[in-house]
């Protein structure tokens, strides 16, 4: 019970408090969020990628098990949602935003600052955290914005939403300066450390702003099964294949840990977008990031045991 409640003051209190500092200031200065948003993801966000590949060696076996056990998750969590949708008869704009809410997490803002603080002592944690972001972000502008669009070039859009990420092309170039063992230069590389270093603070902050307004009424029946899917079943599904891949040490707690973060941010993002129930996603996003608090220390508790 100690190490729960150490768990929780170390690691998760943290995250709120930055969260909860991210709310009050947005409610007093009213802060852009497009500029806070493309600060996250065209700067820190690719920024800490690349320092976390280009610092950490994640080998060949080992990204074939976090592929392997992200591919099957995904498949399980997709399968799993459709199946409670179509069983409480939600209409196909509804399913559509309730799948977003199951599949899709936020590996990025919440999930990567969660990831750094629990793995600060070990970075192969980080950095399989990283991998399961770019993951994210694939199935994010596939699957997620399949279901939220129904244009017939909705593929194409896809595409050309995931090739935008720089996230992709930091991985990519610290996978290469990594595997050609290239040594950065101090001038370059004390400004990237910088940016890297800033990223848990700001991403925390950006995600309190984006929650700073957001109501709950009351507690529907698809806000119920989405934060049951999302926190619990997710986890559990997570657990089972890294039982049946035979995963262990740092990348099975890093994996299991990472399936209990809240619903992404942009399954809201799509609903308001393509009016899919906006309200509703914006609630699954809010009250998944305030119940994590419990289920993610939770999470990293057992992880610490089992693993």
């Amino acid at each position: 019970m100690n190490v729960f409640f150490m768990i929780g003051v170390n690691v998760i209190l943290p995250v709120f408090i930055l969260v909860g500092a991210g709310v009050l200031l947005h409610r007093k200065f009213r802060f852009d969020m497009n500029t806070l948003s493309k600060l996250n993801t065209f700067l820190l966000m690719p920024t800490v990628s690349f320092v976390n590949i280009y610092q950490n060696h994640v080998g060949g076996k080992t990204l074939l098990h976090i592929v392997g056990f992200l591919i099957l998750q995904g498949f399980c969590l997709m399968f799993i949602s459709a199946l409670i949708s179509k069983t409480a008869k939600f209409d196909s704009s509804l399913a559509s935003t309730f799948k977003n809410s199951i599949v899709l997490n936020n590996s990025g803002n919440f999930g990567l600052p969660v990831s750094q603080l629990v793995f600060q002592h070990s970075p192969l944690g980080a950095s399989n955290q990283i991998i399961v972001m770019i993951f994210q972000n694939l199935l994010t502008y596939t699957y997620g914005l399949f279901k939220s669009v129904s244009v017939a070039n909705s593929g194409f859009k896809a595409i050309k939403q995931f090739l935008k990420n720089p996230v992709i092309y930091a991985f990519l170039l610290g996978l290469l300066l990594h595997s050609f063992d290239v040594k950065i230069p101090n001038f370059l590389w004390t400004p990237i450390e910088n940016v890297s270093d800033a990223f848990l603070a700001i991403a925390l902050i950006t995600l309190g702003a984006q929650s700073a307004y957001i109501k709950i009424s009351r507690f529907s029946l698809p806000l119920i099964l989405s934060l049951f899917g999302r926190l619990i079943l997710s986890p559990c599904i997570a657990l089972a294949i890294i039982f049946i891949l035979k995963l262990e040490g740092t990348t099975a707690q890093a994996l299991f840990i990472a399936s209990s973060f809240p619903t992404s941010r942009n399954s809201a993002l799509f609903a308001l977008e393509y009016g899919n129930h906006p309200e509703y996603a914006a609630q699954a996003v809010l009250m998944s990031t305030i119940f994590s608090m419990v289920t993610v220390t939770t999470v990293i508790f057992l992880s610490s045991i089992i693993f």
